[in-house]
């Protein structure tokens, strides 16, 4: 009896938990669904690396927009980034992570080190503008992540 070996496919990611257009962007733009657990090694990869937090869609409506413009974004500045969406469960750790603050936001990540976020959604010509600006900033300190730096004297009168 000869045994054959079925071919090994990667599993496709579970998106039932996504509404129908965020999981498109993983289905046909190949955008990679992440978790706190895998969003570093994701954005380790290398290159500019774009994650969406959409939130709840009934309560964030634009969530939707911006998962539907977000791969007309990519085109717009020549396929410079990589896509990822948080898995729905994950969407607040990660908010967190990256100090989003409004929902959707667009985090924009490069060589695994956060650069920027962009909330909300915006008409085209400003979002694309926002976007190559993003893109050209160098990496830098999430927001709101630390401990704020207070002067010993702040509040204190300075004019006796």
């Amino acid at each position: 009896m000869t045994m054959t070996t079925m071919p090994t496919t990667t599993p496709s990611p579970d998106t039932t938990d996504l509404h129908p257009l965020v999981a498109r962007l993983v289905r046909a733009f190949d955008a990679r669904l992440v978790t706190p657990d895998s969003v570093e090694d994701w954005s380790a990869e290398g290159g500019d690396r774009v994650l969406l937090l959409g939130g709840d869609p009934v309560r964030f409506p634009e969530a939707l927009d911006v998962a539907v413009v977000l791969p007309e974004l990519q085109r717009a500045v020549g396929g410079r980034f990589r896509i990822a969406v948080a898995a729905r469960d994950d969407e607040d750790a990660l908010a967190r992570r990256y100090g989003v603050l409004r929902w959707p936001a667009l985090v924009f990540l490069r060589e695994g080190r956060y650069v920027s976020a962009l909330p909300g959604m915006h008409d085209w010509t400003d979002y694309v503008a926002q976007v190559q600006a993003a893109l050209a900033m160098a990496p830098s300190r999430v927001p709101g992540v630390g401990i704020p730096v207070v002067s010993a004297t702040a509040g204190a009168s300075t004019c006796h």
